[in-house]
């Protein structure tokens, strides 16, 4: 019988904790069965800090289903791939230059971060406003739920959809072309006072599965050309589009945060984001959310987070580029950029805004003696406590 091979370390020890999972020291052995190096090398030894059971609050948008398409391709994370992920979804969608994500609508509200390329957006308001505008990497949409919309790609691109509801499916929203294949022909002529000749060639129900959802077309004009050419007698609805990156940071030691919510995104008013850039070695302070779950997605570099859940209970992943990770409300966490380059990703929640508690803010404001009398820490501890919230800590080494 073969067994498996023993994961090597960097310094070719199997002791190294880091990169063997089953061995810790004298602790741990071997896998003699079945075993998946390369999954098991992203997923190193835990710290012996912890204990208890956790809910899975890992995925990978690499293990997801893709739906893949002659214009492009989209997969999703749901709380059906992450139970716990209630409050929030998330789709990576990649579109050709000039493919279209057709005219479609749904319950949910649409929040949206330009991973890569550019595309053209275009949406109407229930008061009959439009609004149109073109995205590149870095910057944000939001339709608020109901909201018809279209996507369509100016060259190659990717981008991360967040919707407000952890069990949406992007399997499942309302198209327009599903809708008019369902709909009598009289009743499409009469609606829109056109022959019934007019909607021959409108695609039927077997045809949309595959030619229409993500599919090909010509990259568009100008801006300014689609603008005019349907601009609304009722004006142009509130502003859907926000460029995220081009905001100032908040630049601290160990790197920066930039925070978008409804206070400077007025049209996302059920989904605030803060994107977090940390240097090597650097640390997201230890804290917790009080108004709701985080779910985040990962697009640089190795991080370590730690989840601390009450009664005794810790559990500690990596996270890659393309993961998703999920912290339930008031959960303490904190993460490490562990790797060689910096580290970015999006912390998101269903909320108009961000908040947080920071343990460091929070000990430095309790007076001394409580604290000093709680954790057993001298005089020169206490002082080193914050008054400010820290949000990042650089590195010690």
């Amino acid at each position: 019988m073969t067994t498996s091979p023993v994961r090597s370390s960097t310094n070719g020890s199997a002791s190294d904790d880091q990169s063997v999972p089953t061995i810790k020291g004298e602790d741990g052995a071997t896998v003699l069965g079945p075993d998946n190096v390369a999954v098991g090398a992203q997923n190193p030894g835990a710290p012996s800090t912890d204990s208890g059971s956790m809910p899975n609050l890992k995925f990978s948008f690499a293990a997801a289903h893709n739906r893949l398409l002659d214009g492009g391709w989209a997969r999703e994370v749901t709380a059906r791939d992450l139970p716990i992920a209630t409050t929030l979804a998330g789709v990576n969608m990649r579109l050709k230059a000039g493919a279209y994500r057709e005219l479609h609508w749904h319950r949910e509200a649409e929040w949206a971060f330009m991973l890569a390329g550019s595309a053209r957006i275009a949406a109407i308001d229930q008061q009959g406003r439009n609004f149109i505008d073109d995205v590149g990497r870095g910057d944000l949409w939001n339709f608020r739920s109901g909201f018809p919309h279209s996507i369509q790609a100016l060259e190659d691109c990717e981008f991360l959809l967040v919707f407000d509801d952890g069990n949406f499916s992007e399997n499942e929203t309302f198209l327009v072309t599903d809708w008019f294949a369902h709909t009598p022909k009289h009743v499409l002529a009469n609606n829109f006072a056109v022959p019934e000749s007019a909607f021959d060639n409108i695609p039927s129900a077997a045809e949309i599965e595959h030619s229409r959802y993500i599919f090909p077309g010509e990259v568009p004009g100008a801006l300014v050309a689609d603008i005019d050419a349907v601009r609304s007698p009722a004006g142009t609805a509130e502003r859907m589009t926000h460029r995220m990156l081009a905001q100032d940071p908040v630049e601290v030691p160990g790197g920066s945060v930039r925070i978008t919510d409804s206070k400077n995104f007025p049209s996302a008013s059920t989904i605030a984001a803060a994107w977090v850039e940390l240097q090597p070695g650097a640390l997201r302070e230890m804290h917790w959310h009080p108004n709701n779950d985080e779910w985040q997605y990962w697009l640089s570099g190795h991080a370590r987070m730690t989840v601390f859940g009450s009664s005794g209970k810790a559990r500690t992943y990596d996270f890659y580029p393309g993961d998703v990770g999920y912290v339930p409300r008031a959960m303490g966490h904190y993460f490490e950029c562990v790797g060689d380059e910096p580290v970015q990703m999006l912390e998101l929640f269903r909320s108009d805004h961000f908040e947080d508690f920071s343990a460091n803010q929070w000990l430095g404001l309790t007076p001394q003696a409580v604290v000093a009398a709680t954790l057993n820490l001298d005089q020169a501890t206490l002082d080193a406590m914050r008054k400010d919230k820290p949000l990042l800590m650089p590195g010690q080494g």
